[in-house]
């Protein structure tokens, strides 16, 4: 048996295809998307994200703002900008590049964006409106794994009533793919570094999610076989080789579908920033009641 490859790369332009159409309507309306996107300092992956996002904007269509902050910017200066960019009718989606330097407070920055431009899905009204089942806007990443299982395998991939072991609780990805599982009516297990006989909880499994950050920590003894996985970990092997949690060769023999890293998960997370700065522009729209 020899696994399907989902691929993320094919996915993700499929998406922004979609969205280039939906774009160039709402363009007709005279609505422009725009994202902001702002960045301190210059941390080499950091830049290459942001190139990635504008790239994306150019593509389908969307305005893209660009504030790049040198690294001594203080968070009074960052949260000047914030305000500045929550009180622009034309900007839909503000987007503060992760990591900030270390004298900048994150979560006094992902506070200060007003919610309903916040299109990372990283404020705590968007946590909690997923938490209930609310509008508001989903964290990217675990969004952009919904849209895989959805999407992959010509759309055989059924999630409800399925059993799906989540490893990692981070706040942006384990926790809210938890409750995104849970929307899909899979039935869902959370396990993290205290969690027992984890090669076990994890072989119950029939979508197996991994999003620890080390590299090839998952291997064949942790998947049951015919069970699909996603692998969201994006490290650096001893070579230096990007790789995923999950050891991709050996895995695939047992699995029925996986993702492969690069190329898996990684481009659906900027697909998904695009598809929540389009939802964005839609309800400005609907709220200054253009049809």
């Amino acid at each position: 048996m020899s696994a399907t490859i989902i691929d993320g790369k094919a996915i993700s332009q499929q998406i922004k295809d979609e969205l280039k159409e939906k774009t160039a309507a709402l363009k007709e309306k005279g609505i422009e998307v725009t994202l902001a996107v702002v960045l301190v300092g210059e941390d080499p992956a950091s830049q290459v994200y942001v190139r990635n996002k504008k790239k994306a904007c150019e593509y389908i269509g969307y305005n893209s703002l660009s504030y790049e902050l040198p690294e001594e910017t203080s968070q009074e200066e960052l949260l000047k900008l914030i305000e500045e960019l929550n009180g622009r009718e034309n900007v839909d989606g503000i987007l503060v590049q992760m990591p900030l330097p270390k004298h900048i407070n994150e979560k006094a920055v992902i506070d200060a964006i007003d919610p309903s431009k916040d299109v990372d899905g990283f404020h705590p009204m968007n946590v909690g409106a997923l938490c209930i089942g609310e509008q508001g806007f989903v964290s990217c990443t675990p969004a952009g794994v919904i849209q895989l299982l959805k999407r992959g395998c010509d759309g055989q991939i059924d999630i409800a009533g399925k059993e799906c072991v989540i490893v990692g609780r981070s706040n942006i990805v384990g926790k809210p793919m938890a409750l995104l599982m849970l929307r899909e009516n899979a039935t869902v297990t959370v396990t993290h570094s205290k969690t027992k006989d984890l090669a076990n909880v994890c072989k119950r499994a029939d979508i197996l999610i991994s999003a620890i950050g080390k590299a090839g920590f998952i291997t064949k003894d942790f998947v049951k076989e015919g069970a699909v996985v996603i692998d969201v970990g994006i490290n650096r092997n001893a070579e230096g080789k990007l790789c995923g949690d999950v050891v991709y060769d050996e895995v695939a023999e047992i699995a029925s579908a996986i993702t492969p890293v690069p190329g898996g998960v990684g481009p659906m997370t900027i697909a998904m920033l695009m598809n929540n700065c389009y939802e964005s522009a839609v309800m400005r729209m609907n709220n200054s009641n253009i049809k």
